[in-house]
């Protein structure tokens, strides 16, 4: 049964992707994503009873040459990740089949159609590879598709920058993981996945390896800055798709590597700790600056793929330490984040394409008031923002909270080196923590709240309920998640002693109901004659008035002028010539792109002025060709012969 609910999920997907190439209609278009909703649904089937029982299905070898087989894993692992591919696919599915439509033409609508279903059941081929074969081919299937969605627009100058920023790194990505891989397959003559019971000499250069491509594709710090390129440019249900799913297949495949090895040695720990505690920090700190909607989510993605990296590298320091405890904890707290992550990530995403629709424009300075205007939208999303700031009784609270429940019993770390490390890395996530809460407070409030400032502010109209159905969707396991975590983790067999939310949650549900009844009852009555309060002489509120996202984030960006490289430039006119009486002048704040100017155009300049040497060699004769593959055969020979 388990895996009839597997291909059948395969040949949805497969059909979602061909039914809309061969019949450009809007029929077509629902039918296809009506497939993806339903191989979700057989998904979460399929995932649950996999993580309930511990016991997954055997599926057979499929030999496409010989030598070249390519099997199907499905363990708790894979389980959980196919779990969570298959809740962000369900609301994504069903906010598609109105969101889609905006696109400029039917032949953009259908394509933009199959390549989401190609996208997906890519992703969820890479979960269930079960060797390095076949892992690489889908890998490079969601590469591509992912690319040419965020190409969509092609016409745009923007989309064409983020294309090729993507696809560089996409292919760095690959590039590293062809390396591992093959460091791999030499140590151990086989392509299969299985338990590595090697030297951690032997295993060093596929962990450096491994851990450089797919931080690169997660989003790492130093390797982020395609998130914030590609995800703008990106339909926002496919920025969900690659935020919320694409990110988690690249932590995936790294604990797919990192499970399997017997004896990790300390450093690695070490190395992820202070990678994944810079990337958390760096990422929300970037965010704050922003004021494209899209742009900052994007930076969000990188601070939650930095949480998540913080609990991985808590696991191997805890679990050569000996505290067994501490490392299963930090273990579920990054599997479970992971998890959250896809769905108040996906919620933000779709609710953001949901804003960028009915105002069409992503720069929130431009609007406010929606709350109003946008009643159901502003309430989905504010579940989004309160879940992913981590309060109570959300999911990202209690993954959040598991972290900081083993930051504080680190104390029995007997290495006092490896305790100030710890010491300072809590320290970097607890700032984290609270500029995170500080960025969503003034992206919800700028966007949401106070008066519109805009013409397209003020003529904003709720969207179809197909698109909130879709946002409800992953709203609904954000609370459910939270409120029933304590049980879900005693199900699967994690006894952790996380305190039961489903209390605090109908305390804090009361509370909630309570206040808003009070304030319900407590509005003027025929009776009452309401007048204007005095603030300041102003007898009512102008949307210049207001807080702008930039006012809010000045004090901000001041405190962090060292990491924003920040540049302030004024000039001042003045209408006497002793320069005592200021006529006018103008203020500007210059924030450098400190990784795009430092690191990244360096080595592509350099790279290029490589290239126009190269060129020279293009002589364009047959013969002197002929020899350059003689060479390049020769040296391909040898390499192989010592090398591999």
């Amino acid at each position: 049964m388990l895996e009839a609910f597997i291909y059948v999920s395969f040949i949805a997907f497969i059909s979602g992707t061909v039914l809309p190439l061969l019949c450009r209609s809007k029929n077509a278009r629902k039918a296809s994503f009506g497939l993806s909703l339903l191989s979700s649904i057989l998904l979460l089937v399929f995932a649950g009873t996999v993580l309930y029982t511990g016991k997954g299905p055997t599926f057979p070898v499929f030999r496409f040459l010989p030598g070249l087989d390519f099997t199907l894993v499905a363990d708790r692992l894979s389980a959980g990740f196919i779990l969570l591919i298959a809740a962000v696919v369900s609301g994504v599915s069903i906010y598609s089949i109105e969101y889609v439509e905006h696109a400029k033409s039917e032949a953009r609508k259908s394509l933009q159609v199959s390549l989401t279903n190609l996208f997906i059941l890519a992703m969820l081929m890479v979960v269930l590879a079960g060797n390095m074969v076949g892992f690489l081919v889908f890998w490079e299937i969601m590469s591509l598709s992912s690319l040419m969605l965020v190409l969509h627009d092609y016409s745009s100058e923007e989309n064409k920058k983020a294309g090729l920023f993507y696809f560089i790194m996409t292919s760095l990505s690959t590039a590293f993981l062809f390396m591992g891989f093959i460091s791999l397959f030499r140590l151990t003559d086989s392509a299969e996945f299985g338990p590595l019971d090697y030297s951690t000499n032997d295993l060093t250069l596929p962990f450096l390896c491994l851990f450089t491509g797919f931080g690169i594709k997660a989003g790492l710090v130093p390797f982020h800055k395609w998130l914030p390129y590609a995800h703008p440019a990106a339909p926002s249900s496919i920025s969900a798709l690659m935020s919320g799913v694409m990110l988690k297949v690249a932590i995936y495949g790294f604990l797919r590597f990192l499970l399997s090895v017997s004896a990790p040695e300390l450093w690695w720990g070490t190395l992820i700790l202070i990678v994944g505690s810079l990337s958390a920090v760096l990422g929300v700190i970037y965010a704050l600056k922003e004021s494209d909607i899209k742009r900052l989510l994007a930076y969000s993605s990188i601070e939650n793929i930095g949480i998540i990296f913080t609990g991985i590298g808590l696991y191997l320091i805890f679990k050569l330490e000996g505290l067994q405890y501490l490392a299963l904890l930090s273990l579920a707290g990054a599997c479970f984040h992971a998890f959250n992550h896809a769905l108040f990530k996906s919620l933000l995403f779709l609710c953001a394409g949901s804003v960028v629709h009915a105002t069409g424009t992503r720069n929130i300075e431009a609007l406010g008031g929606l709350v109003k205007s946008m009643p159901h939208t502003a309430a989905l999303f504010l579940i989004g923002s309160v879940s992913i700031v981590g309060l109570p009784p959300t999911s990202g609270f209690v993954s959040e909270m598991m972290l900081f429940q083993a930051y504080f019993y680190s104390s029995a770390v007997p290495d006092p080196l490896l305790k100030v490390l710890l010491i300072i890395t809590l320290s970097v996530f607890a700032l984290t923590s609270a500029l995170a809460a500080t960025l969503f407070v003034k992206l919800f409030g700028i966007t949401f709240l106070a008066l519109p400032r805009t013409k397209c502010a003020q003529e904003a109209a709720e969207v179809p309920k197909p698109m909130l159905l879709g946002e409800a969707v992953p709203a609904a396991f954000c609370i459910l998640s939270g409120l029933f975590s304590s049980q879900i983790l005693n199900l699967l067999g994690f006894d952790l002693g996380i305190p039961d939310m489903l209390p605090l949650g109908l305390i804090l549900a009361g509370a909630c109901g309570i206040v808003w009844l009070v304030v319900r009852n407590s509005g003027p009555t025929k009776a009452r004659i309401s007048k204007e309060t005095w603030g300041c002489g102003i007898l009512a509120q102008h949307p210049t008035m207001e807080y702008s996202s930039a006012g809010f984030s000045e004090p901000l960006v001041v405190i962090f002028k060292k990491i924003y490289r920040t540049e302030i430039s004024s000039t001042r006119t003045y209408s006497d010539t002793r320069e005592s009486i200021f006529k006018n002048g103008t203020a500007r704040m210059y924030l450098i792109k400190v990784f795009e100017k430092r690191l990244y155009l360096p080595v592509a300049s350099a790279v290029s002025h490589v290239s126009s040497q190269v060129s020279r060699m293009q002589s364009g004769k047959l013969d002197t060709y002929v020899l350059y593959v003689f060479i390049a055969v020769l040296t391909l020979m040898t390499f192989t012969r010592y090398f591999a």
